[in-house]
């Protein structure tokens, strides 16, 4: 058995990009366009939409720090997305001469090069444990997720995604230092990381619940697990010393409206707020919203029994990763963009892809095409500038 199907890979990865491509032209031909929050605004989207489509909503605050650096409002997004998408494009700068226009693109390098990496190491992680099939289910059921078009735009999921696959990978290699970089690289993009601490101090624990050696045995994973909070740790310094507030990027999240909280609101008051208040007030006549809502809704149940399951079936510091993962964004008391934030969740992939293999193969397919099919709209709609995750 192959260690790494790189075949499947950058087939799997070349037919998603592709396919992500033929929905643009789709949008562009059968929706109409909504005018706000366009990468690179109205002028530049409309001249090359194959190219800002991937920079709508977020995709404008990333660009904007990359360009001209933290302003007000645009606190509430993590650096280090921007500083390498920054790097890249000092070496664009014999291709294109256009500043905005070079940032996007080298934005869009940094995310699909993240990307890609990121499902090799996923094999090679998932491979210490289970066979090619379920492997490939994973990958499959994640590339085909109906939000994973943000892994290919001008957004930290990639790259958040492939720090964790790679931290997850080195401490189960046991090189707790690499471990311990790469986890302090992933808060340095996204908070979400710090799920990694609490999982990494189960796996020392597990592997070493049983050893006679010695506690100083102990120091190197304990100590280089310590690192996985100082991309946290500096952002909250770079944030008191340019704002007077440390904690800025939670006191901002008012920005992005009155459904979420800079309080923390615990789990059953979200779902609260969904079930009695805003599914019941909906337009039903604006499909757009209808279809987002309840896409958040369905994600939110889906990934509680998911992680709720995979204490059961999963190693614990992957459920716990899972959990905490699913956990951390619905504090703010939303569960707007969840079904984006779970993309980097990979121990929930996993578990579907388990369950997934014991089902008839014509239900795969069905499944499968049902996916491409939900990953079409999504894309469509969000090229267009509606409002996904």
């Amino acid at each position: 058995m192959k260690k790494i199907d790189f075949k499947f890979i950058f087939s799997s990865f070349f037919l998603w990009r592709t396919s992500l491509f033929i929905f643009l032209f789709l949008a562009f031909k059968y929706l109409p366009l909504q005018n706000n929050f366009l990468g690179g605004g109205i002028t530049n989207y409309l001249a090359k939409p194959y190219l800002w489509s991937w920079l709508n909503f977020d995709g404008e605050h990333y660009l904007s720090i990359v360009y001209q650096g933290y302003l007000p409002l645009t606190y509430f997004y993590f650096p280090l997305f921007p500083i390498l998408a920054k790097v890249i494009s000092f070496f664009l700068n014999f291709l294109l001469s256009r500043g905005m226009e070079k940032m996007a693109l080298s934005g869009l390098i940094v995310s699909n090069l993240s990307f890609f990496t990121g499902l090799i190491f996923l094999w090679k992680l998932l491979k210490l444990d289970f066979k090619e099939n379920i492997i490939q289910n994973a990958v499959l059921l994640l590339i085909l997720f109906p939000t994973s078009f943000y892994f290919g735009s001008f957004y930290t999921e990639s790259l958040f995604f492939l720090l964790t696959i790679l931290s997850f990978y080195f401490a189960r290699k046991g090189n707790w230092l690499l471990a311990g970089i790469f986890g302090g690289l992933s808060t340095a993009t996204r908070i979400t990381g710090l799920a990694l601490l609490p999982a990494f101090l189960i796996e020392i624990w597990q592997n070493n619940k049983d050893s006679k050696e010695k506690i100083t045995k102990l120091i190197y994973p304990l100590a280089s697990t310590l690192l996985i909070p100082l991309g946290l740790i500096f952002f909250m310094f770079y944030q008191w010393k340019a704002t007077g507030d440390p904690l800025n990027f939670l006191n901002q999240v008012f920005i992005f409206g009155s459904q979420r909280s800079s309080n923390f609101i615990l789990l059953p008051q979200v779902f609260y707020r969904y079930f009695f208040k805003i599914i019941p007030s909906l337009n039903y006549s604006y499909l757009p919203v209808v279809f987002t809502t309840f896409m958040e809704l369905i994600v939110a149940l889906l990934f509680l029994a998911t992680s709720i399951i995979a204490f059961l079936k999963l190693r614990l510091s992957y459920a716990l990763y899972l959990t905490i993962g699913y956990l951390i964004p619905t504090l703010s008391g939303s569960f707007s963009s969840l079904p984006r934030y779970v993309l980097i969740l990979f121990p929930g992939f996993l578990l579907f892809s388990l369950y997934f293999d014991k089902i008839p193969k014509s239900i795969q397919f069905l499944i499968l095409f049902l996916l491409t099919i939900l990953l079409g709209f999504s894309t469509m709609l969000f090229a267009r500038g509606y409002w996904v995750s």
